[in-house]
């Protein structure tokens, strides 16, 4: 049965007392609607509020429902005269519990959605100015003292929303600011344009994660922003474009060296060809990349070219060492022969002699295999260095130019000598002894100077 059922009833005897008003809408938790950038919020489990009614209320033999209140006089919050007392005040216990869970999800509400305190708090205000009105039976001190925590609370979370806020916002003017600056030093002058592409490229993902800057210096930031990157982007085409430009010339140029090589591939000069691809080679290095898709190609090209003529030389010169393998064969020959009879030591003009017969006879025969160019090479030398060094240690022997000059030290330091000593003899201390000093200073150049002659004759 309803409320209004209830108070349609005939009534007997003295006067009922009409009811309060009851609270209005704004005493329910508003619904907000979401904002753009605001969160899903998960939704608000909310444990419901009992109240033992007999606790706060009676009903009285008319039907009346009174609330009993501390510091308040007790007053008739609706009739009830379709059932038993406890009925009636269970169901107003009910109300006062529906007031009590509004009470407890706007609590809820706040401790989940901070940024919701103005609304919260508007609404607690509307439960609490009504209370006084309220048709419920059940502990409304305990939800007054409830309610005005609530509003405290909420007055609290306004200044931490509103101090959260004002950092958000510093925090992205100060990321914002600082990736404009960057792109601009980006956009101005770096050609690292992969790594600057890819870096732009990340900004703008660490630009949509500052939130809570105000719109107009938000778009002054971005306008920074943008422009950067644009200039940075017409810097990255044009160098782009030039480089394309250069690998046109490159293309040009390693197709007419193409030309040229394919026009010397069955040259038969092999060292005069052999320097021309060298010189083609150089140019081909400084000509620089053509277009990535035919560079290859034409490298291909020019390779396949090149390899023809060395090819082909590498097959006369093949041929040419089967032919030298002969000659290789009579040096050896004339190595075994002659390397024991000539003896610089025992007679130097007949090594002399031996050693150009041993040349001439070498140069008549001619080239041997290339493999065996330096084992050859290294054998007569060694014969012929034998023969040098005696020539020139025969040579140092019999140089009268050094030997006068040992001599000229050696009379120089005797010359000293005899003047110290007739210095001492003159009791002339001091003179002699800087005359022996001198004396013996050129004698032991003079002996180190021969020291020096007989140990290269001994080392030779």
């Amino acid at each position: 049965m309803t409320d209004k059922q209830q108070s349609s009833q005939p009534q007997t005897g003295a006067a009922r007392p009409k009811p309060g008003p009851r609270p209005g809408p704004g005493a329910m938790p508003k619904k907000v609607k979401p904002t753009p950038g605001m969160k899903a919020q998960a939704p608000v489990s909310v444990h419901p509020v009992t109240s033992n009614p007999a606790d706060f209320g009676r009903v009285d033999a008319d039907g009346a429902v009174w609330l009993r209140r501390e510091g308040h006089e007790d007053r008739v919050v609706g009739q009830w005269q379709a059932g038993a007392p406890e009925e009636g005040l269970k169901h107003f216990g009910a109300k006062f519990d529906d007031l009590a869970t509004q009470v407890a999800t706007l609590e809820t509400r706040l401790s989940t959605q901070p940024e919701q305190a103005a609304s919260i708090k508007s609404s607690a205000s509307e439960l609490l100015g009504g209370l006084d009105h309220a048709e419920v039976v059940g502990d409304l001190n305990a939800l007054q003292v409830k309610l005005e925590a609530l509003l405290r609370d909420c007055d609290k979370a306004q200044q931490d929303v509103a101090q959260a806020k004002a950092e958000r916002k510093d925090r992205a003017l100060r990321g914002k600011r600082a990736l404009a600056e960057e792109a601009e030093k980006l956009g101005e002058s770096s050609t690292e344009w992969k790594a600057a592409g890819d870096r732009f490229r990340a900004m703008v993902d660490e630009w949509r994660g500052f939130r809570g800057l105000d719109q107009k210096t938000d778009d002054e930031l971005w306008e920074r922003f943008s422009r950067a990157r644009e200039q940075f982007n017409k810097r990255r085409g044009a160098h782009f474009a030039d480089l394309d430009k250069q690998r046109e010339v490159a293309r040009r140029k390693k197709e007419e060296l193409i030309v040229a090589a394919e026009e010397l591939q069955h040259s038969t000069r092999w060292a005069e060809t052999s320097a021309a691809y060298r010189d083609l080679m150089d140019q081909w290095k400084a000509a620089g990349h053509a277009p990535r898709k035919v560079d290859d190609e034409l490298w291909e090209r020019f390779r396949a070219a090149r390899e023809v003529f060395f090819n082909a030389r590498k097959a006369d010169q093949d041929a040419r060492d089967e032919e030298f393998e002969e000659n290789a064969t009579k040096k050896q020959q004339l190595l075994d022969e002659y390397s024991s009879l000539i003896d610089p030591k025992a007679h130097l003009e007949n090594a002399q002699r031996l050693l150009r017969e041993l040349q001439e006879k070498w140069d008549e025969i001619g080239f041997v295999p290339r493999a065996k160019i330096r084992e050859f090479e290294d054998k007569i030398g060694a014969i012929e260095k034998r023969v040098t060094d005696a020539v020139e240690e025969k040579w140092r022997q019999t140089d009268p130019e050094l030997q006068a000059r040992v001599n000229q030290f050696f009379a120089k330091a005797k010359d000293l000598q005899q003047q110290a000593d007739e210095a001492k003899e003159a009791a002339k201390d001091k003179l002699a002894a800087t005359l022996q000093e001198q004396a013996d200073q050129w004698r032991q150049w003079a002996e180190t100077a021969q020291a020096s002659t007989k140990s290269e004759s001994e080392e030779n």
